[in-house]
This record gives C-alpha cells, structure tokens and sequence, in this order.
C-alpha cells in the first residue's frame, strides 16, 4: 500500500495534500523532529539514502524527491489527474512552475534560511538573497496572469509551488504584503477542502501560513 512518511512542518505536507486531492488510498505516518535540533529523527533519516523529506514507500519501493513521487502517484494512482497533457496549449507553463519550485524557488528560499541563520553580510551574499526578491516577483506576475500557474485550473504546479510561499516561511520569513497577487492566490488555496484536510493531518499545531 502507498504510505506517506510525512516529517513534521517539512515538504512532504504536499505529498499529503495530492494524495487528499486525489481522493486515493494510503497510509500516513507522522514524525517529529527533534525538540532540540528540530532536525529529522534518526528512523525518518534511515528510510532513504539522502535522509531528507518526503518519502514515499510502496509495497517494495522507497522514493524520495517531491517531483519524483509526486509525478509517481500522479501517473500510478491518479490516472494523470492534476497533470497537463503534452498536446495541450498550457503544457509549458505547467513543466515549468512545477519545475521551478524546487529546481530555483526553493533553493533561493534555502539561501535566505542560511544568510539568517549565519548572520552574515557583503556583496555576494546580497546577489544571493536577490534570487528570492527576482522570484517572489515572477511568481506575484504569474498570478496577475492567471488563477493559477498552470492556467485557470487547478493543477500540480500549485500543490509543489505552493509550499515556498507558506510552510517554507516557518524557516525564512518573508512579508507577503507587497504581493496581493500572492496573497489573493493563497486565500483561495486556503478554501480547498483537500488542502485543509492535508494540513490538519500534517501540521495540525502549524496554522497554514495563508497570509
């Protein structure tokens, strides 16, 4: 059976979510991080070789990476559902936002958790943090453009993209306010029944970061 190893207030809460949109079956099972480190636990490292979030394992298979698994149940499980086909006229823009997320959002996001954390300063590390601004600003035009990164629809890209600009805010904090595009977005992903039901699963003491 497809069981979600989720780590608490970590990127496997989208896993969580598509699982919820695709209304499937699986099993769900919840760890803490460390009290004191507020690093993954020993048993949540040791299920894959990187030992970081999320994992997935199914019957005999372990597998890491959120586009991996994601595209995974999304293909086993969900029949294609909240993919863009190939032959449709908005398959670039949703190969690209799901790509985004984590191949230039989230690492842009990691730069400003690390410049926070070390306290450090100078040229090269504002030429860094820039890539988070250029990026909030992509993505508040892209929402100016359409309901959703995708098109008007629904899709995946959101599920993937939508965790840089809420839960990932926990570690780097960022000011939503000159977004409204942003913000607008995150209100009406906030009113989905599946994505309230995937954080109260997930994250039930973390109010979604909607705002």
């Amino acid at each position: 059976m497809l069981t979600v190893h989720h780590l608490g207030v970590s990127q496997s809460d989208r896993i969580v979510w598509l699982c919820e949109e695709l209304a499937i079956p699986y099993a769900f099972v919840k760890y803490d991080r460390d009290p004191v480190t507020r690093m993954a636990p020993a048993a949540y490292k040791a299920l894959s070789p990187f030992g970081t979030a999320p994992v997935i394992t199914d019957g005999a298979l372990t597998l890491g990476e959120t586009g991996a698994i994601m595209e995974y149940i999304i293909t086993k499980y969900g029949k294609g559902a909240l993919a863009v086909a190939a032959d449709k006229p908005n398959y670039p823009d949703y190969l690209f936002w799901f790509h985004f997320a984590n191949g230039s959002f989230m690492p842009a996001g990691m730069v400003d958790l690390v410049v926070g954390i070390l306290g450090v300063s100078g040229d090269a590390v504002q030429a860094l943090k820039a890539r988070s601004d250029t990026a909030h600003a992509m993505v508040e035009k892209r929402l100016g453009e359409a309901a959703y990164f995708a098109g008007d629809a629904f899709t995946a890209a959101d599920i993937i993209m939508v965790f840089p600009l809420t839960t990932m805010r926990a570690f780097a904090p960022r000011d939503l306010t000159p977004y409204p595009n942003i913000r607008t977005y995150l209100q009406r992903i906030g009113a989905r029944s599946a994505y309230q039901r995937a954080m109260a699963k997930a994250d039930p003491d973390l109010p979604p970061m909607l705002t």
